[in-house]
């Protein structure tokens, strides 16, 4: 094995955990592969025989690259930092492991955590992610701010509290949350309005992205049951299907692309979040192979 081989395959060790890091700081499958290539490129062209933790490193120069990603949105976009995305959803079939994607869910990122942590400003997020999620010393990540790691440190705790507020861990068991979301159909497919109330959460927050200027926000059970009709003439079309790790629906009718994927945030038996991504544009794009009734 030649030394450019050696060197490629040490990148290799640690690609996944690089994307699953990219996917945490941007929450786009395609500008996470691009940022971790970026980091390649990086990598191949630097002198790295005298970095004794090669993971610390990379993940710190991926960390960089998605922070540059994340100030230039910052600078083109139009509307405040707090809009509302729903980031690329991660979808498989409940019975169909997929090792790939777990790696990058290796902690259960659910899709409303990912909301939230798109919310973020983008010195918080890389702060949040680097050290709640990855383990990074703030002495390590505060160069990268350009903070000090007491700033640094107020700002993963800042981001932390949005989190644990915003989005709660999930129930652990699939079969529980997958009961709920089961129930939540049934009910507004009878429209059955205090069924449908019992199985959410008094506090509910529905949040939907339609693409550019089209996104919408629900607060509280009676608000989010209001919108059974709505729901029962999806039922027809929905497909069970794992969205970022938790009980979710794919709403396709057969041979199209999705109308919509929904994710569901269940904790202690009941829906606390329902996250929709519904932009025509995007949803062309995702891979939903395989997912059916």
């Amino acid at each position: 094995m030649n030394e450019h081989d050696f060197s490629a395959g040490r990148f290799e060790e640690h690609r996944s955990r690089l994307r699953a890091v990219a996917y945490r700081m941007l929450g786009s499958v395609s500008e996470a592969e691009d940022a971790v290539q970026e980091a390649w490129l990086r990598y191949d062209r630097t002198d790295v025989s005298e970095v004794e933790n090669l993971a610390g490193w990379l993940t710190t120069v991926v960390g960089r690259v998605c922070l540059n990603v994340l100030r230039a949105r910052a600078t083109r976009r139009e509307d405040p930092l707090d809009a509302l995305t729903v980031p690329d959803p991660l979808i498989r079939r409940e019975d169909v492991p997929d090792p790939e994607q777990e790696a990058l869910l290796a902690d259960s990122v659910g899709l409303a955590l990912m909301v939230v942590l798109e919310s973020l400003a983008p010195a918080e997020r890389l702060a949040f992610v680097l050290h709640d999620m990855f383990a990074v010393p703030f002495d390590e990540i505060a160069p990268l701010i350009e903070r000090s790691a007491a700033a640094t440190r107020q700002l993963a705790s800042r981001a932390r509290r949005r989190v644990q507020d915003q989005a709660p861990a999930p129930d652990r068991d699939l079969a529980h949350q997958r009961k709920a979301v089961d129930a939540f159909f049934a009910a507004s497919r009878d429209g059955d309005f205090d069924a449908l109330v019992a199985v959410l959460h008094p506090d509910v927050i529905l949040r939907s992205d339609g693409g550019v200027r089209r996104t919408n926000v629900l607060n509280g059970a009676h608000m989010v049951a209001s919108q059974a009709v709505t729901f029962s003439k999806l039922s027809p079309y929905v497909r069970p299907a794992l969205i970022n790790g938790t009980a979710g629906v794919v709403v396709a009718m057969e041979g199209r692309a999705p109308i919509s994927v929904m994710a569901f945030t269940v904790v202690d038996g009941r829906i606390v979040a329902i996250d929709v991504l519904m932009d025509p544009e995007r949803l062309a794009g995702l891979e939903v192979a395989g997912i059916g009734k």
